[in-house]
């Protein structure tokens, strides 16, 4: 497949390309700056494309089979910021994807995100706004998956991993493994229609998305 990563400048992005470009898969990159093409080429990206997060994305959809989107505000950002990139963003790659007859897309969302006002008030906005683009992806006719991580850390990734829909606790997980979960997601056809929840754990991570 060709990928369309969103956010592929970011710290699960950047991994995700690396990684990708030892698959059989080949990652268009989209950044929203021109001088971070030379980096997204030397990680790997087969081609690399300009747009704006918040605007018309139709031509680096052109093309793609799939888009995983990794874009985020940061849940320290402010609630201006958050509504921006992780909800209005999100929602409107969703739809234009959609519109480009692209069928596979994979969200790279939060735990919490069903219970927003189960966290803490400091972070309510960001849970309220991965909710909201939760919601509308599972309205949507795309074979999606959400991918929901715990705290995200720099740590050197394990390949191993604890994936469930409920996990019914919370920790960390390494990017490096988010990052390896969603290559692997795109060829793990029992997630399509999914969420699922992810932290470090002793699974190998391609096992454990069989229990999705």
């Amino acid at each position: 497949m060709h990928v369309l990563i969103v956010g592929s400048h970011g710290k699960i992005g950047q991994r995700l390309v690396r990684q990708m470009a030892k698959s059989e898969h080949t990652a268009r990159a989209m950044i929203r700056d021109e001088s971070q093409r030379e980096e997204m080429q030397t990680l790997g990206a087969t081609d690399v494309v300009v747009a704006d997060i918040e605007g018309d994305i139709s031509e680096a959809l052109a093309g793609c089979d799939a888009v995983v989107f990794t874009a985020g505000s940061g849940a320290h950002t402010g609630p201006e910021k958050t509504q921006d990139v992780d909800r209005n963003g999100a929602i409107s790659i969703i739809d234009q994807a959609e519109r480009a007859g692209i069928r596979r897309f994979i969200l790279v969302s939060s735990m919490n995100a069903d219970t927003p006002e189960n966290g803490p008030e400091k972070m309510r906005h960001y849970f309220e706004a991965k909710k909201a683009a939760d919601d509308h992806l599972r309205a949507s006719d795309l074979e999606y998956t959400i991918v929901r991580p715990g705290r995200l850390t720099d740590d050197e990734g394990t390949g191993t991993a604890d994936i469930a829909k409920d996990l019914n606790r919370y920790g960390e997980v390494a990017r490096e493994d988010v990052a390896q979960a969603l290559l692997l997601t795109l060829d793990s056809p029992n997630t399509i229609g999914r969420h699922y929840e992810m932290l470090a754990g002793d699974t190998p991570i391609d096992k454990a998305l069989l229990g999705i």
